[in-house]
C-alpha cells in the first residue's frame, strides 16, 4: 500500500447554524484570511455575461423544468449580486462553450473548465473557489471500520477516470470493478455487488443525498491536484483584468461572509470534505 491514501484534509470543520439544519459539517475553505485584498471599482463592471453548460450536474445542468440549476448557477448570481452587477447566465454545448467565450460572447465562463489543460494557455482563471478531493464509500454498517490500508474485495470507480487508475495502481489486494459512470460504480456498492466505491466526492455526495439509507463516506477526503485537478476556478479572455479581478474580489467576500458555505450546503448537505 502507498502513502497516497495519508493525505491531510484540506478542510475547516466549522459549526454552521442555519444551513439546512446541518452542523459540524467540514467545509472548504479556499481563501486565505489573511490574504492582501484586491482593490476594484465595482462601477468599472456594471455587467457580467456568465457563460456555462448544462450537462454537469450537480454544478451546472438544466432541471425538470427545463431551468438552469446547480452550484455554480447559484454562485454567479452571488457574485453578481455582490458586485451589484446586472447578471446573465447561458447555457451553452460542452464543445462549443470555450470558443464563445474567446468570441466575446461572455465575460466569463463558470463550468468547471479544468485549469491544466489547453483552456490554461487560452484563458486567464480566477482565484479556485472549490477543490474536488476523492472519497470512498461503502455501504453504512462498515463504513466507520473502513481502512483504506488494509481494503481488500472489490472497489468500484468509473472506467478511464483518474481515481480508477490511482486505485488499480495502489490497492494491489483489491480487485477493481469499473462502470461507465460515478453513479453505476454507486448504485453497485447500493446493491451489494462492490465492496466499495473511489472517486469523485462531489458527484458521491450528491448520490448519497438521494440515498440517504444506504451508504456513507468511509475515511478521509484526498486531495491530488497533479491527478484530480486543481479545483474549480471562473475562466474569463485573457487580459480581461478587470472582469477577472472583480470576480476574485467577489469570491473572497462570498467566502469571508459564509454565503459560498451556504451554496455549498444548499447543494451539498452530505459534504465531500
Amino acid at each position: 500500500m502507498v502513502t497516497v491514501f495519508r493525505a491531510v484534509l484540506f478542510a475547516a470543520c466549522i459549526i454552521v447554524g442555519g444551513a439546512g439544519g446541518v452542523i459540524g459539517q467540514n467545509l472548504p475553505v479556499h481563501v486565505d484570511p489573511g490574504a492582501r485584498d484586491d482593490t476594484i471599482d465595482p462601477v468599472a463592471v456594471p455587467a457580467l455575461r456568465f457563460l456555462t453548460t448544462s450537462d454537469f450536474p450537480p454544478f451546472n445542468y438544466t432541471d425538470a423544468a427545463g431551468r438552469l440549476a446547480g452550484f455554480n448557477v447559484d454562485l454567479a448570481d452571488a457574485i453578481c449580486a455582490r458586485l451589484e452587477a446586472r447578471c446573465t447566465i447561458q447555457a451553452w454545448p460542452w464543445n462549443r462553450v470555450q470558443d464563445a467565450l474567446a468570441d466575446n460572447q461572455g465575460d466569463a465562463l463558470i463550468a468547471g473548465l479544468d485549469i491544466a489543460d489547453s483552456a490554461g494557455e487560452r484563458f486567464d482563471f480566477s482565484r479556485i473557489y472549490l477543490q474536488l478531493p476523492a472519497r470512498f464509500v461503502m455501504q453504512k454498517p462498515v463504513a466507520p471500520d473502513f481502512d483504506p490500508l488494509t481494503m481488500v474485495g472489490k472497489v468500484a470507480a468509473r472506467e478511464g477516470s483518474a481515481h480508477a487508475e490511482l486505485v488499480e495502481r495502489t490497492l494491489d489486494r483489491a480487485e477493481i470493478a469499473f462502470y461507465d459512470s460515478e453513479f453505476e460504480a454507486l448504485n453497485a456498492v447500493a446493491a451489494g455487488d462492490a465492496d466499495a466505491f473511489f472517486g469523485d466526492a462531489a458527484r458521491a455526495s450528491f448520490w448519497l443525498n438521494e440515498n440517504p439509507d444506504c451508504c456513507a463516506f468511509a475515511g478521509e477526503a484526498y486531495f491530488r491536484p497533479d491527478l484530480f485537478g486543481a479545483g474549480l476556478a471562473v475562466a474569463v479572455p485573457a487580459g480581461l483584468d478587470n472582469v477577472r479581478v472583480a470576480i476574485n474580489w467577489a469570491l473572497t467576500r462570498l467566502q469571508r461572509e459564509g454565503r459560498i458555505d451556504e451554496i455549498y450546503l444548499r447543494w451539498f448537505p452530505v459534504s465531500f470534505y
